[in-house]
């Protein structure tokens, strides 16, 4: 009898403390726009590729936090949304552009060997001519990211470039990039890409 009841208390125990209402922990929103360089943080949705007003066409890029500096950061975010607003505009340009940055290091200890991208500025002048930094933003993590767009008038002019180039034109950029020796690697890819 003794048994039966320290069963039936035992099992009213568990019941009672399997009964208690649950807490519903609230869930934290995921946001629609994060920053890219891993911190998850809520970023404007800009940063996204969401159109902004008086921009017709634009492109975000993104630079790690480096000992070169804010410039040299902004350069190489601006460089970055070029190419890709480049690559948008023109798929002949699609993975022709290479940025020659070489770090070593991190942090305080980080060393910075940088080669202005000229080809990046040779292929990429002449159709994004008028591109600016519409907006910047320091990222959670240090790192920078910045909006480069055209406006509607500037895209409009681009297009029309886009449309009037010919063979001859692409031909005379071609050799124009093959005749700079530092950056024989792109002249090969063009050749290739002309090949194919």
């Amino acid at each position: 009898m003794m048994f039966k009841v320290v069963s039936v208390l035992v099992a009213s125990v568990v019941l009672t403390a399997c009964s208690k209402d649950v807490i519903n922990t609230p869930v934290a929103a995921i946001p629609d726009c994060v920053f890219a360089d891993g911190s998850n943080q809520a970023a404007p949705d800009w940063v996204c590729g969401a159109p902004i007003e008086g921009v017709a066409l634009s492109a975000v890029g993104y630079s790690e936090k480096s000992a070169a500096g804010p410039n040299y950061m902004k350069q190489m975010a601006a460089t970055s949304a070029r190419v890709e607003l480049a690559q948008v505009l023109s798929v002949d340009l699609q993975n022709m552009v290479k940025q020659y940055v070489e770090t070593t290091g991190a942090g305080d200890a980080e060393t910075v060997d940088r080669v202005n991208s000229v080809v990046t500025k040779q292929v990429t002048e002449q159709q994004l001519i008028g591109s600016k930094v519409v907006r910047q933003m320091p990222t959670p993590s240090g790192g920078l990211v910045v909006l480069v767009g055209l406006d509607p008038a500037q895209a409009e002019d681009v297009a029309e470039s886009i449309l009037r180039s010919s063979m001859r034109n692409e031909a005379a950029l071609f050799q124009k990039l093959e005749a700079e020796k530092s950056f024989d690697e792109l002249a090969s890819e063009i050749a290739k890409r002309r090949m194919n």
